[in-house]
């Protein structure tokens, strides 16, 4: 069993977005299929250099290495986030595409913290009927489809999130900066 757990890389109340917990079977990857799963693995981390080896991932199976490739065979996803509760099919998290701005979030969330809070208190105005006086807004969570900021009112005060839907999904940053231009055109009116 896996558990992973998502942290807001920016400072706000309530931090945790999000945890999930795979189970399945550990199993060795052998033979044939060892070059590809290093191959996998090396897109993301070069990882012999990470363990400290000094023979290659891909190399033959050569009786018994010091470390061992294993794949996890999924057999259950449960997930527990800002957006609900519930079991995710292990086929359709196999085919599911990552979102375009994984990557850049983090940074994004932490740069309109720093650097645009007077935009962020802007979306205030864009909250409807809700007492907006007096409300702090950190952003929490950014994807091709909206950015969610979460509300404060004080320390130790009740909080709430908002959604913002882009007006379409975004593919690239240069999307992005005119989804989030138009967010802050239409909370700035």
């Amino acid at each position: 069993m896996i558990e992973i757990t998502d942290v807001a890389p920016v400072s706000v109340p309530h931090r945790i977005r999000g945890r999930a917990r795979l189970a399945g079977w550990l199993t060795p990857v052998r033979g044939d299929d060892r070059a590809p799963c290093a191959a996998l693995m090396a897109e993301r981390q070069p990882v012999g250099e990470l363990l400290g080896l000094r023979e290659s991932l891909d190399a033959p199976y050569s009786g018994r290495p010091a470390w061992m490739l294993l794949r996890l065979e999924v057999g259950e996803i449960f997930v527990d986030d800002l957006w609900g509760a519930g079991r995710v099919d292990p086929e359709e998290l196999a085919a599911a595409e990552p979102d375009p701005m994984t990557a850049h979030e983090a940074e994004l969330l932490q740069h309109l913290a720093s650097v645009h809070p007077e935009r962020l208190a802007a979306l205030c105005g864009l909250l409807g009927s809700r007492e907006a006086a007096g409300l702090t807004p950190v952003p929490l969570a950014l994807d091709r489809l909206g950015l969610r900021v979460r509300f404060t009112r004080g320390p130790g005060r009740a909080a709430f999130d908002a959604r913002f839907d882009f007006p379409e999904p975004v593919t690239d940053v240069c999307g992005l900066r005119r989804a989030m231009r138009s967010l802050f055109t239409a909370a700035a009116h």
